[in-house]
């Protein structure tokens, strides 16, 4: 396994992290994912272990909150600093009207529930799930300034910003003497390449690393997609195709058909060879990878280890290019002055 920084803190990651999405399975929209239990949980945990992959990435939304659970008493008996925990919080988990969003009386709430179901007492990496704009950026800092002091938490980051958004919260942070987010736990995909046009150059620029979610395109890049043939059944498309972004069906096709001549020549699946490509992108420090069995595990823990040639890589990137909103296709023709990020 390829370990990296954690954008410019001191903290080092495996290149690949395991999403716990699939746990619990409570609800219709996580069924889709998947119902592992505690048992199956723990047998996918030795195979990451094994492989050198310690990371593990969840969320208090996740089935409810069962989704932690269920990693928690996983991890029960291991050494704990042999394990790293990332999780989430910020979206609505009940009815009342602070058990919502990134106050101080929410995520001091929220961290203490989470350390429970987690069965621990501090959370490596903790990130917010989304921008509150109800909550001063300086109320959420300080919360999270007290919490790493408590050693509650120790690193934080952020999931689902946009760059004025974070940028925000980063020259609160040094005004203040705050934390500084140390992550961006972001959408990206040879499908989805938004994150490129703002997010990457500020993460580069300020040190904040990509923790990617979803790097096969909601499941768009798993193999099983192919011109001319219908879902298969067991896919989760059927059920979180609307909650993912919408994509023309020609366009996937173009960038399937890139992999698929890529995979022949480097003797890898689909997926390996998407999920390589996105661990060679500038600032992403760890790729969630996500399984419903040992066999879709273990195919996604063959994507390090290997490397792409500069004309893979180019062959596989013009075939998922799309125009640049403005004002990036404005930049671009000032290159001299605003390269892109490398």
């Amino acid at each position: 396994m390829d370990y990296r920084r954690l954008g410019a803190s001191g903290f080092t990651v495996p290149a690949l992290s395991f999403g716990t999405g699939t746990f619990g399975g409570k609800g219709e929209f996580f069924q889709a994912w998947g119902a592992t239990d505690v048992t199956e949980a723990r047998r996918l945990i030795d195979i990451c272990l094994d492989a050198g992959l310690n990371m593990f990435d969840s969320a208090d939304i996740y089935s409810a909150g069962a989704a932690e659970e269920v990693l928690g008493g996983a991890i029960k008996g291991r050494p704990r600093d042999s394990i790293i925990i990332s999780t989430k919080a910020t979206f609505r988990l009940g009815d009342g009207p602070n058990q919502v969003g990134s106050s101080r009386y929410h995520i001091v709430d929220t961290v203490h529930k989470q350390l429970k179901r987690l069965g621990t007492d501090y959370i490596d990496l903790f990130q917010l799930h989304g921008f509150d704009a109800m909550t001063p950026v300086e109320e959420v800092l300080s919360t999270l300034d007290q919490l790493v002091r408590e050693g509650k938490i120790r690193y934080t980051g952020v999931s689902n910003f946009s760059g004025w958004h974070l940028m925000k919260s980063l020259a609160a942070a040094d005004r203040h003497g705050f934390p500084r987010y140390v992550a961006n736990q972001t959408y990206y995909s040879l499908v989805g390449r938004d994150y490129e046009w703002e997010l990457m150059p500020l993460g580069l620029e300020q040190g904040v690393g990509a923790v990617v979610w979803s790097p096969l395109g909601w499941g768009r890049l798993t193999g099983k997609i192919r011109r001319g043939q219908p879902l298969p059944e067991t896919s989760r498309l059927h059920k979180t195709a609307d909650a993912g972004p919408p994509l023309e069906d020609e366009y996937v096709y173009k960038v399937v058909d890139a992999l698929d001549a890529v995979a022949a020549e480097t003797g890898k699946t689909v997926p390996q060879v998407a999920l390589n490509w996105v661990l060679g992108r500038p600032t992403v420090s760890s790729v969630i990878i996500g399984a419903r069995n040992e066999e879709q595990l273990r195919q996604n823990l063959g994507a390090v280890g290997w490397s792409l040639t500069p004309e893979q890589v180019k062959r596989l990137d013009d075939a998922s290019a799309r125009p640049a909103a403005y004002p990036y296709w404005h930049q671009a023709g000032f290159a001299e002055r605003n390269p892109a990020p490398v």
